[in-house]
Order: structure tokens, then C-alpha cells, then sequence
């Protein structure tokens, strides 16, 4: 997909991968609409400050209608309360899911019909090596990626026939927010993620990956359980 005079809806866009994503996009020739709950929180020169919860479905359909001319998705939001399934507080389960993948979900419907009647586009999906990897500890996390992985997979046979390209970036522990507690070496930096993804969606990638844990993670999937 050329990114060049592409336009972008970027969800989560005020800070961390989101924030790298919008930037790089605006310097790769983009109009971007960096979206976000709290739209004052976007500090981006040169983009859109676009209000966008990705729980609450009016807030997605006003986006839909304000971002009428969007040719790309990033569906980049996302929340990890490190709740395992089993003994972790139901309602950080349900959280999990309904930001990681109902959320991703919700805003791709949104905007598949609008990026259709613009000519067609992409939408590029923030997943994780724990897609693939499902430690007890991260347990929720990992269920609501694995099912964000599904949902790329599925999503994009659906959508192929409407003009509409979807890839996965899938990447470990990145030096953001998120990762704050991780030691500064097992993180990569979001920059140069940001820049792999958007060259990814460029040339087309289906899944792209970011890091050297998540290639070997993905070479080991038809391993042995626990065998990566």
C-alpha cells in the first residue's frame, strides 16, 4: 500500500507505538488522524487530533463520520492489566478482551465501509508475540492478542474482495508506558518498530516481525508445547 498521500486513523495515537506510528506517517507524506479517548492528550504536529474510544461504540461511529476520507486503519489501542485467566480478577479478563480484541474488532467494521468507498486500503493490526506465546502470568493479555490474531487472519480473506489489505505486526516487549517495569535491553525501540510496520504495509506484508523473539517465537510454533 503506498503511504503517501494515504490517509490514516491511528487509535491509540497520543503516546508510545501509536504516537511513533502517526508521526512517521505524517513524514511519509500521510494525512493522519491521531485518535485517541482524550483528544487534548495528541501533541503530534501536522496531525488530526480525532476523539475515539475504542469501547464505546458511538464514539467509533462519530469517528467514522469525521474521518470520512480514511484509506488506512491502525488499530493500535491497548491495554494490559497483567491478569493471569485462572486466578486473575474476571472483569481485567473482560477488560483485556474488550480493548484488545472487541475494540480492534468494532473500529475495523467502522471503517472497512469508508476505506471501500474511498478506492480501498489497508488496515494494519498492533498485535504481540504473545499471540503466539501464552505465559499464565500475562494470561488474559495473551488470550485477547491470540484472539486479535484470529481476527487479522479472518479479516483479512473477509475483506480482500473490498480492496482492503490487512497485516499484523507482531512484536515483544518495546520501550513504552507499558513495558516500563522490563530492563531496558529486552526492549526494542518503537521508532524503528514504527518504521518496520509502515514499510511492512508498504510492501505488503501480511504479518510483519519487529523483533528477533518474535521471528523465533513464530519459527517454533510447530514445536512442543512450552518447547519455545
Amino acid at each position: 500500500m503506498e503511504l503517501k498521500d494515504a490517509v490514516a486513523v491511528v487509535t491509540g495515537a497520543n503516546r508510545g507505538l501509536g504516537r511513533h506510528l502517526a508521526a512517521q506517517l505524517v513524514e511519509r507524506g500521510a494525512k493522519v488522524y491521531a485518535a485517541a479517548r482524550r483528544p487534548e492528550t495528541v501533541d503530534l504536529p501536522g496531525v488530526i487530533a480525532l476523539r475515539l474510544d475504542v469501547t464505546d461504540e458511538e464514539s467509533i461511529r462519530n469517528a467514522a463520520r469525521v474521518a470520512s476520507d480514511a484509506t488506512l486503519l491502525v488499530n493500535n489501542a491497548g491495554i494490559s492489566t497483567g491478569a493471569p485467566l485462572i486466578a486473575g480478577s474476571p472483569d481485567a479478563v473482560r477488560l483485556e478482551l474488550e480493548v484488545n480484541f472487541f475494540g480492534p474488532l468494532a473500529v475495523t467494521r467502522a471503517f472497512a465501509p469508508v476505506i471501500e468507498s474511498n478506492g480501498g486500503g489497508g488496515v494494519l493490526n498492533v498485535l504481540s508475540v504473545l499471540s503466539w506465546l501464552h505465559p499464565a502470568g500475562l494470561g488474559s493479555y495473551a488470550a485477547a492478542k491470540a484472539a486479535a490474531w484470529a481476527l487479522t487472519n479472518a479479516s483479512r480473506e473477509e475483506l480482500a474482495p473490498r480492496g482492503i489489505d490487512v497485516s499484523g505486526l507482531y512484536v515483544g516487549y518495546m520501550d513504552t508506558d507499558m513495558a516500563a517495569g522490563v530492563p531496558a535491553d529486552q526492549k526494542a525501540d518503537p521508532a524503528e518498530v514504527a518504521d518496520r510496520a509502515l514499510s511492512g504495509m508498504e510492501t505488503g506484508l501480511p504479518e510483519i516481525l519487529a523483533d528477533e523473539a518474535t521471528r523465533y517465537v513464530k519459527q517454533s510454533l510447530a514445536a512442543a508445547p512450552n518447547a519455545a
